[in-house]
């Protein structure tokens, strides 16, 4: 599977739930061309161009970071067991590289990790120390029914903010 996408004091970690099934075979985040989150990053400014799947090392000089709930399985959604959520992990490396915000990309992750039956998009009253948490409508292509961007210009903004 991918290793994360990390250094110390980003400004945002992106967190999904797995890695799709075609980012898994292509060894890419967001590598399904149905994923919108290449061209939202540039859309909202996070990025000054829309990088594509092969490029996204190039997110750590834009203050940007990738990692996932989920990791070691390559699953849609629906079909990943609860045992297979690795909270403690997240904690940890949340904890070991202090971003401002982590947003979790859709809510089935921010729901497993915030251990809630109800997750509303946007900024989020838990934090993980200082680390904000923030959540967006997922880019998912299988998610396309939920879409909203306007959360992810909210987050541009908390992001920018956060300088």
């Amino acid at each position: 599977m991918l290793t994360d996408l990390l250094k110390n004091d980003l400004k945002v970690v992106f967190c999904g739930t797995a890695v799709g099934l075609e980012s898994s075979k292509k060894k890419l985040y967001y590598a399904n061309p149905t994923n919108k989150f290449w061209s939202i990053l540039y859309r909202t400014q996070l990025t000054p161009t829309k990088f594509s799947p092969n490029e996204y090392q190039k997110l750590l000089n834009y203050g940007i970071g990738l990692t996932d709930l989920v990791k070691g399985w390559s699953r849609n959604d629906k079909d990943i067991s609860k045992e297979q959520y690795d909270i403690n992990r997240l904690n940890t490396v949340i904890n070991k590289n202090k971003p401002a915000i982590l947003c979790f990309n859709g809510k089935q992750a921010a729901k497993q990790y915030l251990n809630k039956k109800i997750i509303h998009y946007g900024l989020q009253k838990e934090k993980i120390n200082t680390t904000k948490i923030f959540v967006a409508p997922s880019t998912s292509g299988a998610a396309s029914g939920y879409w909203d961007e306007r959360y992810w210009f909210e987050l541009a903004k908390l992001v920018q903010s956060n300088k």
